[in-house]
């Protein structure tokens, strides 16, 4: 063979054009040998010769690429420089493709036309090469937004976690509530969890049908009516999709709704070691909607009758008692 294949392949020579190495393996495919014995003998990697031989689909780092099936294959588009100077010299030519144009691109009069045809301008019928990569996928950029441009999560400002309240933070005054959702079969069903700060007393939102932003505004809005004005201070959620109402939430209820950090969920501790509680009534992958109203009333009553460490075994509705006897 008429080039080098290195001894010593473990140290990298950066990226070559490897035409020679690619018509031999070419010759030896085309003698019968099978991939495996024509990359060993030429001195390349099996994922090179399958590319070689049997082309890649495109992904999204890599354009996708035809089977080689000569040395050196040429491009189907766009066209050349010169062949596209010598194509449309006429605005619109299309059909009368002349000759000596045709055998120099070495294709077919009505593909060249075809291609003029599809890529030029419409108003002075001039070819516009990237029209042509942009067809062809060969236009790999993606569009990024700056960060000033990225479209906000809802359409009402979203107050952030860093506004709330300090009272909040060390749990010295209840009625400050964190909030989630726990997820059923497929997605498409959900239970509400409510979770209240400083008590760690559990309320279940009943969500029948979906969990869109309207219904768990509605459910939401006729839990929390059930306590006391003292008992109604602040309300913390990720940034899920459900809470996409929260300023309407807000406006019927008089109760501020902060968002964790993306990411966070350690923003909302006590919820998210309620939800894993709540798992063993709730398992995952199982259908929500089943259970009705009051199944989910007695779930949380179990639980908030349940002796807790962290409340120095007192049950979540002992503390909240307490705590309400007291503001009286």
């Amino acid at each position: 063979m008429d080039f080098e294949i290195r001894e010593d392949r473990e140290r990298a020579r950066g990226r070559r054009a490897l035409s020679r190495e690619r018509a031999a393996y070419l010759r030896l495919v085309q003698q019968g040998l099978s991939n495996k014995e024509a990359c060993r003998i030429v001195g390349i990697n099996l994922r090179t010769g399958r590319r070689w031989r049997n082309g890649r689909n495109p992904t999204g780092k890599h354009m996708g690429a035809l089977p080689i099936t000569s040395a050196a294959p040429r491009r189907a588009w766009p066209l050349p420089e010169r062949d596209r100077a010598n194509s449309h010299r006429r605005p619109g030519a299309g059909e009368g493709v002349d000759p000596r144009d045709r055998a120099r691109a070495g294709r077919a009069s009505s593909t060249i036309s075809r291609e003029i045809r599809r890529n030029r301008h419409p108003a002075n019928g001039q070819y516009r090469p990237h029209a042509a990569q942009a067809r062809a996928g060969r236009d790999m950029r993606k569009p990024r937004r700056h960060a000033q441009q990225r479209q906000p999560r809802y359409s009402a400002p979203m107050v952030m976690i860093s506004e709330r309240p300090a009272e909040a933070d060390d749990r010295a005054v209840p009625g400050h509530w964190e909030g989630d959702c726990i997820i059923g079969k497929n997605g498409t069903s959900a239970i509400g969890t409510l979770v209240e700060r400083t008590t760690r007393y559990v309320m279940l939102v009943h969500l029948p049908i979906d969990r869109s932003a309207e219904r768990m505004r509605d459910a939401l809005v006729e839990t929390m009516a059930t306590l006391p004005a003292h008992f109604k201070r602040s309300s913390t959620w990720d940034q899920g999709s459900e809470m996409g109402a929260h300023r309407a939430f807000t406006l019927a209820t008089d109760i501020p709704v902060y968002f964790c950090d993306p990411a966070s969920p350690w923003q909302r501790g006590s919820n998210e070691n309620t939800n894993g509680l709540l798992r063993q009534y709730f398992p995952k992958g199982t259908d929500l909607p089943v259970h009705i109203r009051h199944q989910l009333d007695a779930v949380a009553a179990e639980l908030n009758f349940r002796p807790r460490k962290t409340l120095g075994w007192e049950s979540r509705a002992q503390r909240l008692t307490e705590l309400m006897t007291a503001c009286l």
